[in-house]
């Protein structure tokens, strides 16, 4: 016997993609296994959301606000990532292999098993600092940045 229990709202799961939201408000949301495929996005918030599983696939983010946001497993190939802020964002599992973070500011965010280029993971290196609050795992260190 199954029971459903009319106090819980199901995670439901939005479709942004291709949609023009520039300077859009999403901090504290719970945006899990969005869509903002090939959105405009530049100079939203997403400070403190829940975007575990999103695709912001070709997205631009130019700009955007990810402070303190949950990013494990996102899907952020293809995106247009400058000027982004990731402090103390968790980036654990994400898929950015096709990403470029011109200045980023990625202090305190964890890059754990993140899948970036190599030119991409050494120049994060070069401007990685910090330790996540969450995960309590340096920035560097979940780059492999050498010593």
């Amino acid at each position: 016997m199954v029971f459903f229990n009319p106090m819980i709202a199901p995670a439901t799961a939005l479709d942004y993609a291709q949609q023009n939201l520039v300077n859009h408000d999403f901090s504290g949301q719970d945006l899990r296994d969005s869509k903002f495929d090939h959105a405009n996005l530049r100079s939203s918030n997403f400070s403190n959301a829940n975007l575990e599983g999103v695709r912001f696939f070709a997205s631009n983010l130019e700009s955007a606000n990810f402070e303190g946001a949950n990013l494990r497993y996102a899907d952020l190939e293809s995106a247009r990532l400058i000027r982004v802020n990731f402090t103390n964002a968790v980036l654990e599992g994400a898929f950015a292999t096709n990403t470029l973070f011109k200045g980023a500011i990625i202090d305190g965010a964890d890059f754990t098993d993140v899948l970036l280029r190599p030119d991409v993971e050494k120049y994060l290196c070069t401007i990685a600092k910090g330790t996540n609050p969450v995960t309590g795992r340096d920035t560097k260190d979940t780059l492999y940045c050498p010593d």
